[in-house]
């Protein structure tokens, strides 16, 4: 019988499960390069954890940190806007909120530098008002910590907001006729409708802060301050001390598997993507609605600062210079390309493997035993491999693969940088095609059968009209994320082949700020654009759904 059934849904079933099984495959040599390099020519964890020690427990510390902070943030921010849904200016800074994540790290920390750092905005305000400057206290834990909730905090607070958004009106009706303080209906409505996110977030941020690579390495300061990602960069790269760099890949995908293990048993934070929530209508208090409000806005207003110091500075850059160099020529075409392959493979894959993976959750199909469950489970997990192996570890792999092919550098670092942002998207793109798939199938599944319509005439006619929207925001998303990415560049990074990401790093480096602004205002008006636009060529309307991504 489930033979039968596999062969009547081959269509949908085989491809993504060839491409599923490609990217585990993928994942298995590169794992497999690592693996026995490390048996030949390293000592393992012998004397790991006694050298290291300090490294493991600090990424450990800010990651936690930075964890907490971010959830707070996240919490105070989204029911705040929640309840303040006539708050000036509210749709941009929910769109903005969505943008976070996609904000190429670098230009991120280029804005703060310019409203936090020594010399920045803030200490030139306290010093000419107080004669006080606080120094350079963003180079270091503050300054990590900073960063992190500032992408984090802002993920955490458009993921909450649309778990405030989902609670029925009944309950809030009711809550309103019991006459019912706020902080009550927060502990009775409000709390356990976000409870059952928050592990899930929580994990999801604190692997995101300890494979942190971009905002360690510029705002670390200090070799006390360095974390997993960036001793294996600096081990690779600066000292080219390949044992050491494996023996510190090896420890992060061990202890990144584990929390993905125990992430699996969550909550998905994602499940609300692209839906339009419904306001609360609840009437504040004067008292509680001028505190919100006042949140509101100071949130609002450190997270545009940082926008606000990149677009002033980079206003300042000579484009003429920049523009002409052939340098920034061959990093602005590299960077897109290699965007445009990524954001395309990982919308096909996502597609092939969301069509896949609904053939064993729909009653229509195949969704019955264990057979179902486990295939549905294999399916997810190979777009969530991301979570596990970090990119720089995947770098190391195609590092050490590379050395052992035929054919140029150049040409594996292309490969390696396509197939590291696949695997950086499709978690996202999955989250977003995977129910999107499944309501389409819920809807036509049994007309479709019954007319006996064939694959291509049905994604013509029933598919497409349903998902061009979701797969218009999964291009605009991947080619961001693909964009901003500065992990993989890293260690294949050199004169001839560089991205935007890479070529910014090096322009920081050598002390080029004006260059820099303007090569950091380039890359964020591109991702905006790209993010925040490129959507609507799908909707077909003057409407953007934002995700909780």
């Amino acid at each position: 019988m489930i033979w039968k059934q596999i062969i009547r849904f081959r269509w949908s079933l085989f491809p993504g499960t060839l491409f599923a099984a490609a990217l585990l495959g993928l994942i298995g040599i590169l794992l497999w390069q690592l693996a026995d390099f490390s048996t030949e020519k390293t000592s393992w964890f012998s004397d790991l954890l006694d050298r290291d020690w300090q490294i493991v427990r600090f990424t450990t510390f800010q990651a936690g940190l930075s964890t907490l902070l971010s959830l707070a943030v996240g919490i105070v921010l989204a029911w705040c806007l929640h309840h303040q849904w006539a708050f000036p200016g509210r749709r941009i800074l929910i769109a903005l909120l969505s943008s976070a994540l996609v904000i190429p790290t670098l230009v991120l920390v280029l804005g703060l530098v310019t409203v936090f750092g020594r010399n920045g905005w803030l200490n030139q305000i306290t010093t000419s008002l107080f004669d006080f400057s606080f120094g350079s206290f963003l180079y270091g834990l503050a300054g990590i910590l900073i960063a992190h909730v500032y992408f984090n905090g802002s993920f955490a607070a458009r993921s909450l907001l649309n778990r405030f958004e989902t609670i029925p009106h009944d309950k809030i009706k009711l809550c309103r006729s019991l006459g019912l303080s706020p902080w009550q209906r927060f502990y009775l409505i409000e709390w356990p409708a976000i409870r059952t996110t928050l592990p899930g977030l929580a994990v999801t941020i604190f692997l995101l802060c300890f494979t942190s690579f971009a905002i360690v390495l510029i705002l670390g300061g200090s070799p006390r301050y360095n974390t997993l990602e960036v001793t294996i960069f600096e081990a690779l790269k600066l000292d080219f001390d390949i044992p050491r760099a494996l023996d510190l890949a090896v420890l992060q995908l061990t202890i990144c598997a584990a929390l993905v293990m125990l992430a699996s048993g969550f909550r998905s934070i994602t499940q609300n993507i692209a839906t339009q929530g419904s306001y609360s209508q609840w009437p504040e208090p004067r008292g509680i609605g001028n505190v919100q409000k006042g949140l509101i806005f100071l949130f609002g207003l450190v997270f545009l600062l940082p926008l606000g110091a990149i677009i002033l500075d980079g206003l300042q850059a000579d484009y003429g210079k920049i523009l002409s160099e052939p340098s920034f020529k061959r990093a602005f075409a590299t960077t897109i390309a290699i965007a445009s392959a990524s954001s395309l493979l990982t919308v096909v894959v996502g597609l092939l493997i969301a069509g896949a993976k609904r053939n064993f959750t729909l009653g229509t199909r195949m969704n019955s035993g264990l057979f179902a469950k486990f295939f549905e489970r294999s399916l997810s997990f190979s777009a969530m491999l991301y979570l596990a192996v970090p990119s720089l570890v995947l770098g190391l792999g195609f590092f050490l693969l590379a050395r052992q092919m035929p054919g140029p550098l150049n040409l594996w670092a292309v490969v390696a940088l396509i197939s590291a942002n696949l695997f950086m998207a499709l978690p996202f793109a999955l989250t977003i095609l995977s129910p999107a798939m499944e309501k389409t199938g819920l809807r036509y599944d049994k007309l479709s059968f019954s007319l006996g319509l064939g694959p291509f005439t049905r994604w013509r006619y029933a598919e497409w009209p349903l998902l061009r929207s979701d797969i218009g925001y999964v291009c605009a998303l991947s080619f961001c994320i693909s964009m901003g990415d500065l992990g993989v560049i890293s260690l294949f990074g050199s004169q001839d082949f560089t991205t935007l990401p890479w070529y910014l790093y090096q322009m920081m480096g050598s002390y080029r700020t004006h260059d820099a602004a303007g090569v950091a205002l380039i890359m964020l008006a591109l991702t905006l654009f790209v993010f925040l636009g490129f959507p609507r060529l799908f909707s077909g309307s003057n409407e953007v759904k934002h995700a909780d991504t």
